[in-house]
């Protein structure tokens, strides 16, 4: 009886996470207010597949497919720390290219340029002192990108990484890579990511793009 209520209980989160509304980057743009600054999950949905994933068994809706689901702010650390301020607003505007937003700060982006690089022409690359990775220049393209071909969605939650785990396992979400492993693109986005990355290790460090 108690795994019944459990199992209905999750199958209720998931149901009311695909539920919620999407919105566009100019949307989440357009008013500060549109993403509220709690804690949460999101969804990214995407109207162009990025680099041909196969999306069989993926969640459909108008037009969009969800591809990766994502949470803010993280678990708390194993070593009791505080971590940085975080929350749905914040993560979400980053993820769409707010501020300075890059592939080293978004696992989103990075596996999006890594997938869309040579569609969109360009490479991670090694910049400013060579520690750090991003696309540079194509950033800027690949948040353009993003404007036209992604929308995001989410659902409020105080302990959002309780959530995380239930949508990973309860949907297909190619994007995600981390903890998705019965995911058959997992692996390959894993092996194109670090490829990616070494190969930015042997192109010449550009300036600090801005």
């Amino acid at each position: 009886m108690a795994e019944s209520i459990s199992a209905k209980k999750n199958a209720a989160a998931v149901a009311n996470f695909l539920a919620a509304q999407l919105h566009t980057r100019d949307e989440v743009f357009a008013d500060l207010d549109v993403v509220p600054a709690a804690a949460g999950a999101y969804g990214w949905w995407f109207r162009e597949i990025p680099g041909g994933i196969d999306v069989a068994g993926c969640e459909q809706r108008d037009g969009w497919t969800l591809l990766y689901v994502g949470i803010s702010p993280g678990p708390p650390r194993a070593d009791g720390k505080p971590r940085a301020p975080q929350d749905l607003r914040k993560r979400i505007r980053y993820h769409f290219g707010a501020g300075n937003a890059g592939a080293d700060g978004s696992t989103l982006r990075k596996s999006l340029g890594v997938l869309l690089g040579e569609q969109l022409g360009f490479a991670l690359r090694r910049i400013g002192s060579g520690k750090r990775q991003t696309f540079a220049g194509g950033e800027a393209v690949l948040t353009q990108w993003m404007a036209e071909n992604a929308a995001v969605s989410w659902v409020l939650h105080p302990e959002p990484w309780f959530l995380e785990p239930k949508l990973i396992s309860a949907l297909v979400l190619p994007l995600n890579f981390q903890d998705n492993d019965r995911n058959a693109f997992a692996p390959e986005l894993k092996r194109l990511r670090k490829e990616a990355g070494v190969k930015a290790g042997k192109l010449r460090v550009l300036a600090e793009w801005t």
